[in-house]
């Protein structure tokens, strides 16, 4: 026991004699550290009064103050040129110039790039900032650090665009003639070939053709080879300035001779911008001195001047496209055979050695050659217009192959960007491609994944739309790789830390219900949606995935695989025992709101969301807050009564009942929302109840008819056997009938009759009154007398008071009623005396 004890004893002591050794160390690191800060002196001198302005402060800084403060103040220049320009203009920037003579780069960068912001900002007038910055501007262009004068350089070249022209002539264009003769600097004549591309689209093509074109052909034909590339790749704006004739006749020749120049940058320079000026040459131009150059440099490339390779390779597409027109079917065939040369180039197993020595070169060969692969890549859009869609399958798809399975990734993600527009272009022959699109979809590299998902809804739809076959799921049968290639795609996907990748997958797949049948998403797609949002823990997607779960359910037609889904999502998200599931049903039941119509949301989803509002975890209520005046915004007043006094029953339960702040705060505010929202009107509902009310209130009308019309004939038969035995009462009938009529018409005229203003809150006396009067049920002749002495009472009542008496008319056959009451109860009594009689 005790040896083991002193062994672990001397184990430790080491550990802390190493412990100590690497703290020393430290500390000898740490001195320098130490020295580095700033002393109290030097502190002193970096302190500047706070009372002094703006202005004031940045021009002692700029006077005695270092470097690191200069440099803040001439990168705070744009401010100050804002805040006083006048005064930033006299004091501050004569003392910039001042410093740009002896400042260090950082200073030059920093002002190159404050004079072009403040070009940008226009905070002065173009006419002040030529006056003022364009000097200082020149001064520097000729900086012995390179990076210097090309900032500069790009200053002056945006400066250029926004000066005028006379401006331009005088303070630029006429400098120049010095600045490019060959007695100046290398970097001089650099700027100028730079400074005449820009030029070229400034003047007219008489004062190019005068003042520039003789300085381009001296710095044509410079004697240091930088500069004659720097002039040949400035022929394209030189060319566009001066146009199609003097193109031709000085442009071509130039660039004919800078094709056959012994550096290779040069040739290089000569072949881009002849490719790029191909629209402005005619067709003798391209058939005669074009196309005999771009021969030469397809046939140097590979045997002396591999420098051109990728360059060309890159140029094809475009440039076999330009002389489609004068191509002989040879040329033609052998363009297409040095196209798939360039496509397979370094992957055949060629014979040689393996000595040491040549691994450097070849690592360098190999490079270069997947670059030409790249570039073949990218152009293979271009050649299937070249050699026409209809020859694809013959011509091209061998090349296609090659390039899909490429062994280099650079190569397959290009190929996988291209793969839409090759779709497109095939249109109908787009099912040659479809063992292809499965490859790219099954690479091992992410990267050609996340490309070709881009564009994958459309490749899909042309791949189900574009085929022989009419019908689509026909057109599917043909792909019987494809849903486990999507599947394992995103499993891949998923198993990967490039979650953003997963999550645009996720988004991409809600077009399936277009292209395959419902029931193959449901078992292979659908469930594993669910699946990912129960277990992703990354929560874009988590959301891609709910809303793409919810378009499957949205073109689901079967009725059990939807009352299933739906069952899983309220007891799994809604219920679950995670807080984090239940915000994600949240967020689920928003996507359904978005996707679905309103009765479906109500019918399924309404009250678990409701039901949320009990939930343990404040987040959760209060996301749901959040979400309640969508929830309100699906109900409609007639039929979803109910619900909404669910909600409201909600609300005030969440009003008196919470104790988290943060949540009570935003029910308070969701309240008011909710109060200023208005409920959707179901017009269908309302027509229903509206017929069904008037269906209720004809069947009334009818039975209060048949019961009027069997009371006019009992009292029609009394009234007759009443004539009988009382003398003198046919009079009495007839002038019975003649108040009814009177009656009729005068009821229609009271009832369209409108009350005054002034008597508007006492509506409901002419109904009292109406009910007092009309409501008796009286039989015989006393009804008639009644109705006779009402009308006379009436009558007398409107002639007294004509024009607009409405009140008081209604008023006084109150009274008249009473009074009519009254009298025919005496008239009752007598009237069945007279009967038993």
């Amino acid at each position: 026991m005790h040896p083991i004890i002193f062994s672990k004893m001397d184990f430790s002591q080491s550990n802390l004699f190493g412990y100590i050794e690497d703290l020393q160390e430290l500390t000898i690191i740490e001195r320098p550290v130490r020295r580095s800060l700033k002393t109290p002196e030097e502190i002193e001198r970096l302190t500047v009064d706070e009372e002094l302005s703006d202005i004031e402060r940045a021009v002692y800084l700029l006077s005695s103050g270092q470097d690191i403060q200069g440099t803040s103040v001439v990168a705070n220049l744009p401010a100050l040129v804002r805040q006083n320009p006048a005064e930033t203009l006299r004091r501050v920037l004569p003392k910039i110039r001042e410093v740009l003579h002896v400042a260090g780069v950082e200073m030059q960068l920093t002002a190159a790039v404050s004079f072009l912001n403040v070009l940008q900002e226009e905070s002065v007038s173009i006419h002040t900032y030529s006056h003022s910055f364009l000097h200082i501007i020149l001064k520097n262009l000729e900086h012995r650090d390179a990076g210097v004068s090309n900032a500069w350089l790009e200053t002056l070249l945006t400066v250029i665009e926004a000066l005028p022209k006379e401006t331009v002539r005088q303070e630029i264009l006429n400098p120049l003639v010095s600045k490019a003769q060959l007695s100046q600097t290398l970097q001089s004549r650099l700027v100028s070939c730079k400074i005449m591309g820009k030029l070229a689209n400034k003047f007219e093509a008489h004062i190019i053709k005068r003042e520039i074109l003789p300085l381009v052909k001296s710095l044509c034909h410079d004697v240091e080879y930088e500069v004659r590339a720097c002039i040949c790749r400035q022929l394209e704006h030189i060319a566009q300035g001066i146009g199609t004739e003097l193109t031709k006749n000085v442009v071509l020749p130039e660039l004919v001779e800078l094709a056959r120049d012994e550096g290779s940058s040069v040739r290089l320079a000569a072949f881009e911008t002849l490719v790029n000026l191909l629209d402005m040459f005619d067709s003798d131009d391209r058939s005669q001195t074009v196309l005999p150059l771009v021969k030469s440099f397809c046939e140097k490339s590979f045997k002396a001047d591999e420098s051109i390779l990728v360059s060309l390779s890159f140029h094809l597409g475009k440039l076999c496209n330009g002389l489609y027109g004068i191509f002989t079917p040879e040329q033609h065939l052998r363009f297409l055979e040095f196209y798939k040369k360039l496509s397979t180039l370094g992957l055949q197993q060629e014979n040689g050695h393996n000595d040491n020595q040549l691994q450097l070169q070849t690592l360098e060969q190999e490079k270069k050659y997947i670059s030409v692969r790249k570039n073949c890549a990218y152009n293979f859009p271009a050649m299937v217009v070249f050699v026409d869609p209809k020859n694809f399958h013959l011509e091209l798809y061998s090349i296609f192959f090659c390039l899909c399975h490429d062994p280099e990734v650079p190569v397959r993600y290009t190929m996988a960007i291209s793969f839409y527009e090759v779709a497109k272009l095939l249109n109908s022959g787009v099912y040659t491609i479809q063992k292809e699109l499965v490859t790219l979809l099954q690479d091992e590299s992410l990267e050609v994944l996340d490309a070709l998902v881009d564009h994958l809804p459309e490749i899909l739809e042309l791949m189900a739309n574009g085929g022989e076959n009419s019908g689509s799921e026909s057109k599917l049968l043909s792909i019987p790789d494809l849903i486990p290639a999507l599947t394992t795609a995103e499993q891949k996907a998923a198993t990967s830390l490039k979650w953003r990748t997963h999550e645009k997958l996720l988004q991409k797949y809600a077009c399936l219900p277009h292209i395959i049948s419902s029931d193959q998403i449901y078992y292979r797609f659908l469930h594993r949606m669910l699946t990912i949002i129960l277990t992703n823990n990354v929560l874009p997607v988590q959301k891609a995935a709910a809303r793409t779960l919810c378009v499957y359910l949205r073109y689901n037609r079967k009725q059990e695989q939807r009352h299933e889904v739906i069952q899983k999502l309220i007891e799994q998200l809604g219920q679950g025992k995670s807080y984090w599931n239940r915000l994600r049903f949240l967020d689920t039941c928003e996507f359904i709101m978005e996707l679905f119509s309103k009765s479906f949301f109500c019918k399924y989803f309404f009250l678990p969301v409701l039901e949320l509002t009990h939930d343990p975890v404040a987040n959760v209520r209060m996301k749901l807050c959040y979400l309640l005046p969508k929830v309100k915004s699906t109900l409609k007043s007639p039929s979803d009564k109910h619900l909404l006094q669910q909600l409201e029953l909600c609300i005030r339960k969440l009003l008196c009942q919470e104790k988290d702040k943060d949540v009570l705060s935003i029910v308070k505010r969701t309240v008011l929302e909710l109060d200023r929202m208005e409920i959707s009107v179901d017009a269908e509902q309302l027509e229903k109840d509206k017929q069904q009310n008037e269906g209720r209130s004809t069947n009334t009308n009818d039975k209060m008819f048949e019961k009027k019309r069997r009371d006019s004939k009992t009292s029609s038969l009394l009234t007759k056997s009443i004539t009988l035995s009382v003398p003198g009462s046919s009079s009495g009938t007839s002038a019975g009938k003649e108040d009814k009529k009177s009656k009729l018409v005068r009821s229609q005229s009271f009832s369209t009759q409108a009350l005054h203003p002034k008597y508007s809150n006492i509506d409901k006396c002419p109904n009292k009154s109406s009910n007092t009067g009309y409501t008796s049920s009286i039989s015989g002749v006393g009804k008639s007398y009644m109705l006779s002495f009402s009308g006379d009472s009436f009558r007398t009542h409107s002639n007294g008071h004509s024009g607009n008496g409405t009140l008081p008319a209604s008023s006084s056959s109150r009274s008249l009623f009473n009074s009519t009451d009254q009298k025919n109860s005496g008239n009752k009594e007598s009237q069945s005396r007279r009967m038993s009689m």
